[in-house]
């Protein structure tokens, strides 16, 4: 059994990150919902696509720019997810590839 010390020093915590720190994203990859404590202590439920066993948020301006997409070309299946600013300010822009 592993001692407390030894548990703290391998401990990587557990983040998840953006749908836009991807090179392109397959649109075959399975949605999941999260819920999430923001610092108020209230709860807030978010979207997450998983690709190699890793988290990416998907924020829902993203999803509807993929139906967009999907309306005109429904044989997509890749896009590139961009974003620009951060907290409220963050605006994306998704790209057929």
């Amino acid at each position: 059994m592993a001692s407390l010390k030894e548990t703290a020093q391998e401990y990587v915590p557990k983040q998840t990150l953006n749908i836009a720190d991807l090179d392109r994203v397959d649109l075959s990859f399975p949605i999941e919902d999260r819920v999430g404590t923001d610092a108020d202590g209230k709860d807030f439920a978010y979207k997450v696509m998983i690709a190699n066993d890793m988290e990416y948020r998907t924020p829902n301006t993203v999803i509807e720019e993929i139906k967009k997409i999907l309306e005109l070309k429904p044989e997509v299946a890749f896009v590139k997810v961009s974003k620009q600013g951060s907290g409220l300010n963050t605006r994306y822009s998704v790209k057929v590839l």
